[in-house]
C-alpha cells in the first residue's frame, strides 16, 4: 500500500513537471512581445479613460498610438502639452492643434421657454424626448435633464439654477463627451480662439410665430441680423440664423438689433446665460419677420 502510494505521488509529479515545462516552452513560442515605450505612453497620459480619444481606454490608446496607428493629438483632454509630450516620446512631429472647448446652444431656460406638462419621470434627456415630443414647447430646446453632466469625466458641466447645462471653460477639454451625449444636438465644440467671435445660441428651424409661442429667446428668422452684418458673417440655415466664426470679427452690430435676444458674445458663455438680460433690439423691424 505505502509503495503504491509513493508511486501515485511520484507519477503525479512527474506529470506535473512535464505540464510545467509545456507551459514553460508555450510561453516562450506565444509570447505577446511589449513595447517599452507603451508604459512610457501611458505615463504621459492623463490617465482618465475618458475614451475621447475612440479607443476604450488609456491604455489602448497608448498601444494604438506605439504601434503608429493614431495620432498623438487624439488624446483631446491632454491637448497641446500631451501631443507634445508623446511625439517626444515616440520621436515623432505633430502639427499644432487648437484646444476646443463646449458651448450650449440653448438659452431657453426654465422662466423663457414654456413647458406643455409636468414631466415626472427618468432624468434622462433621450428618454423624457420621446414622450411627445417631450416636455418643452420647443421641440430644439434644452431638457435640463443632465445627459451632458453626467457624460463628462471631468465635471466641466453643471446643470444652473434655472435649468440649463453650464460649461465651466477651464475645465472643460473639449473632449465632446457631451457633444455625443445630447439627443437635442445642442452642445458643439468650438475652438478656443481667446473667445473670438458671436454666436446665435439657439437651434430651432421652426418658424418663427412657432419659436415666439414657446420661447421668449428663440430665433424668429426675422434676417435683421444677416442685414446689419457687415462682414457677411451671418447666414440663413433652415430658418436658423447662423454666424460663421472666420469671418466674424466682433463689431456687435448683430446684437441690439436682434428682437429676442439671441446673439451673445462668446466672452459671455461661461456665465450662466440664463440669467443675463436679454438685448432689446433697437432697429429690428417686426418680431416675426421674415415668417
Amino acid at each position: 500500500m505505502v509503495v503504491q502510494i509513493i508511486n501515485a505521488i511520484v507519477a503525479l509529479g512527474l506529470i506535473g513537471l512535464l505540464f510545467g515545462l509545456l507551459l514553460s516552452m508555450a510561453a516562450r513560442v506565444f509570447a505577446v512581445k511589449v513595447d517599452p515605450r507603451v508604459e512610457k505612453v501611458k505615463e504621459v497620459l492623463p490617465g482618465a479613460n475618458c475614451g475621447a480619444c475612440g479607443y476604450a481606454g488609456c491604455a489602448q490608446f497608448a498601444e494604438a498610438v506605439t504601434r503608429g496607428e493614431t495620432d498623438p493629438a487624439g488624446c483631446i483632454p491632454g491637448g497641446t502639452n500631451t501631443a507634445n509630450a508623446l511625439a517626444k516620446e515616440l520621436g515623432l512631429e505633430i502639427a499644432e492643434t487648437e484646444p476646443l472647448v463646449a458651448t450650449v446652444f440653448c438659452i431657453g431656460d426654465n422662466e423663457k421657454a414654456a413647458d406643455l406638462f409636468v414631466y415626472e419621470g427618468v432624468e434622462d434627456c433621450a428618454v423624457a424626448g420621446r414622450m411627445n415630443g417631450g416636455f418643452k414647447a420647443c421641440g430644439y430646446g434644452c431638457l435640463g435633464l443632465g445627459n451632458c453632466v453626467r457624460a463628462c469625466p471631468f465635471e466641466a458641466i453643471d446643470i444652473g439654477p434655472h435649468g440649463l447645462p453650464v460649461v465651466d471653460q477651464e475645465a472643460c477639454t473639449g473632449c465632446g463627451l457631451c457633444v455625443t451625449a445630447c439627443p437635442r444636438d445642442l452642445l458643439e465644440t468650438l475652438p478656443r480662439r481667446s473667445n473670438q467671435g458671436h454666436l446665435v445660441l439657439c437651434r430651432s428651424h421652426e418658424r418663427g410665430k412657432t419659436v415666439s409661442k414657446a420661447c421668449s429667446v428663440g430665433c424668429i428668422a426675422c434676417k435683421a441680423c444677416v442685414k446689419a452684418c457687415p462682414e457677411e458673417a451671418i447666414t440663413m440655415d433652415d430658418k436658423l440664423a447662423v454666424i460663421d466664426l472666420d469671418k466674424c470679427n466682433d463689431c456687435g452690430e448683430c446684437v441690439p438689433v436682434c428682437p429676442p435676444g439671441t446673439i451673445f458674445p462668446r466672452t459671455v458663455i461661461p456665465k450662466d446665460l440664463s440669467e443675463l438680460e436679454q438685448q432689446p433690439a433697437s432697429t429690428a423691424s417686426s418680431a416675426g419677420g421674415g415668417q
